[in-house]
């Protein structure tokens, strides 16, 4: 399993941060993710054999939320 934090500005709405987790636990291979409401970051852990970050992060951007950077361990 991979983590892959998102940094991207503070969210403001609380439907906002439920359809980014729910778009992305719809991904094959999320097992999870959290976003931080007031830090802006999104935390996903995944397996890298069904997805990558770069997928993950295209996901967030086509949502229209831009990810500001990001860090994948």
């Amino acid at each position: 399993m991979k983590k892959a934090v998102f940094n991207m500005e503070p969210f403001s709405c609380p439907s906002c941060i439920k359809k980014i987790e729910s778009t992305l636990l719809k991904v094959d291979g999320v097992r999870e993710a959290k976003v931080l409401f007031h830090s802006g970051r999104v935390r996903v852990e995944f397996d890298s054999s069904a997805t990558s970050a770069d997928a993950l992060e295209h996901t967030v951007t086509r949502l229209g939320y831009p990810v500001l950077s990001s860090k994948v361990t």
